[in-house]
């Protein structure tokens, strides 16, 4: 590393650990008032979008990088200095440099989320920021009274009822806390130990290295919580392995990419939609991974049954022998994965601490485990580079996530301000005229709308916003119309038009992305039946009440999806055997336990 790179490499490294201080220190320091503790927030996430970028930029775009950095730190000054008068304030704006700062907040807050993922999330927010400034204009059921001004931008950027509402309070106090968790995990030779153990298990089954894909991405899934990250990560060992095995490049992709989107459904993390959805029905996170957990396991049961159908057909082999890890790595390796998580695990089911502490002991534990290295011998040297890299991943990715989040947060605040989501709800409810599955295919089609462009935890929050509501309607429990919409949001990852995962596997294995697609489909076609499933069988989100009735729910579903999978897959079967098989399966799956 030259000198030049040496220095920025600190200069990150400096800010990385301020930003990772912050948030545990939050964790043990009792509570700090929202509109300090969340503008700080803010304030450290600004620089690593606009300043710490690895992407080369023109110099118009570098000016207008550091004048919205630098009037938005000014701006968040002034709000954290003047908080205590601010809330007196009740959301309102009162002189020409508080418009300043509600202006200039909001552009970097559309710029943030444009530079972090893309177009779709910030236009989406303009569209609802135009239509609390101008809706009064338009005329019938869908127009509102005029919202003066003062009162709009103030309850947006100076109240709790915008990019500073609790949509952002979750990103501070959960959020980041976990993703450093991943992120110091991930630093040692935790991402070697889930693949070692994944290999381990699966490598010497038929379609070995495929297995070793959708257990790989389930390990990693649990930490991560991002389907891109997750293609990227045990991607690049799986499907080079996978076409080495003389796999169709078509097939390697679509196995990892639907493998990684589950990923997003597994806990704990969730892509962090546990955690947040755990804040919004107000329940214990616990209450979140239960309900979660045997949906998670059926969508990978499926993937499972699907590989080895495709197995068959294709006569692919187990991996080599050489390939696969002995046992004495892997007992090496494993502590490096099993210990923080069986920390986070205890702290938060036995001993029922909060998931914020809970996070924090696991990632004291990682932070220790990076003294060692994969043959226990402590190294100081390694540890700090491993400790540096770990604080600049996790800085990354919170200000990645904070810039979907806090943007999501101007969009629920517009509606929020103008009853924009009760008008869509009882729009949606007179279209659905009183029946449930009428209800669930528009908001089924509406997360796959928004899904498209807007990461999974953004469709998440807004479509949950309006369809979650009109769900609890017909009779659903919060918690099923919840997940319901968490599982829809993701459906666009391997969905066309868009499948981001889908274009991502695809060009790392140089294939086709509509064969991709196709197979990506078959293969994960139990992220379009299981939240129906738990719809019409509901014990199934409640182990913790009735285990035995989730079990054999459970069962139920997993014997209609192992026929689907063998009818979609399995095109040595005759068609009418096929279409027998599927019809058969819908019944069991759909028949109501009671």
């Amino acid at each position: 590393m030259n000198t030049q790179g040496s220095k920025k490499y600190l200069l990150l490294s400096f800010f990385a650990i301020i930003t990772v201080f912050f948030h545990i220190y939050l964790i043990f320091t009792g509570l700090m008032p929202n509109l300090v503790s969340r503008p700080i927030h803010l304030a450290l996430v600004l620089p690593w979008i606009f300043l710490f970028t690895n992407k080369e930029s023109s110099t118009l775009e570098s000016n207008i990088s550091y004048l919205l950095l630098f009037s938005s730190l000014f701006s968040l000054y002034y709000i954290i200095f003047n908080h205590v008068e601010l809330e007196d304030q009740y959301g309102s704006l009162e002189n020409n440099i508080q418009y300043f700062v509600a202006i200039t907040l909001l552009l970097s807050v559309l710029e943030m989320a444009r530079r972090a993922v893309k177009l779709a999330l910030p236009l989406t927010a303009c569209i609802a920021l135009a239509y609390g400034l101008w809706g009064h204009y338009v005329p019938g059921n869908f127009g509102h009274q005029e919202i003066p001004m003062d009162s709009f931008l103030g309850t947006l950027i100076i109240a709790e009822g915008g990019i500073f509402g609790s949509l952002t309070g979750i990103s501070v106090n959960v959020v980041a806390v976990f993703v450093i968790l991943g992120a110091f995990v991930g630093a040692g030779e935790g991402g070697n130990a889930f693949m070692s153990m994944a290999t381990k298990l699966a490598g010497r089954l038929r379609g070995g290295a495929a297995k070793v894909s959708v257990l790989a991405s389930a390990f990693f899934g649990s930490i991560s919580g991002s389907a891109s990250a997750n293609v990227a990560s045990t991607g690049a060992f799986t499907i080079p392995t996978m076409k080495k095995l003389k796999y169709p490049s078509s097939l390697a992709a679509a196995v990892e990419a639907v493998a990684s989107t589950g990923g997003q459904i597994t806990p704990p993390l969730m892509g962090a939609g546990a955690f947040i959805m755990a804040e919004l029905l107000r329940v214990n996170y616990s209450t979140i991974m239960a309900a979660a957990i045997f949906p998670a396991i059926l969508f990978f049961f499926t993937v499972w049954i699907g590989i080895d159908v495709f197995a068959k057909k294709y006569k692919l082999e187990a991996m080599q022998k050489e390939d696969i890890p002995s046992y004495s790595l892997v007992f090496k390796l494993a502590p490096f994965f099993l210990i923080p998580f069986s920390i986070l695990l205890y702290a938060l089911l036995v001993e029922e601490k909060t998931p914020q502490y809970s996070a924090a002991l696991a990632i004291f534990a990682s932070i220790v485990l990076l003294l060692v290295n994969r043959d226990w011998k402590f190294s100081l040297k390694e540890f700090i580079f491993k400790f540096f890299d770990a604080c600049i991943t996790a800085s990354r990715q919170i200000a990645m996530i904070a810039s979907v989040i806090i943007c999501a947060g101007i969009i629920i605040g517009v509606l929020n301000i103008t009853g924009l989501g009760v008008k869509i709800t009882s729009s949606i409810l007179f279209l659905a005229h009183g029946n449930l599955w009428l209800a669930l295919l528009l908001s089924a089609f509406a997360c796959l709308i928004l899904g498209m462009e807007v990461p999974t935890t953004a469709a998440y929050i807004i479509c949950v916003s309006i369809a979650g509501p009109i769900l609890q309607d017909f009779g659903l429990s919060a918690l099923q119309a919840h997940l319901f919409i968490f599982w829809f949001a993701l459906l666009s990852t391997i969905t066309p038009p868009v499948c981001g995962t889908v274009f991502i596997a695809a060009g790392m294995a140089d294939a086709p992305w509509l064969s991709v697609a196709s197979k990506a489909m078959k293969l994960g076609i139990g992220l379009y039946i299981v939240p129906l499933a738990f719809i019409v069988n509901e014990a199934l989100l409640y182990p913790q009440i009735d285990f035995f009735f989730a079990l054999f729910a459970f069962c139920k579903i997993a014997l209609g999806l192992y026929l689907i999978s063998n009818a979609l897959v399995n095109d040595s079967l005759k068609l009418l055997i096929r279409v027998f098989l599927l019809i058969i399966a819908l019944i069991i799956i759909f028949y109501p336990l009671s």
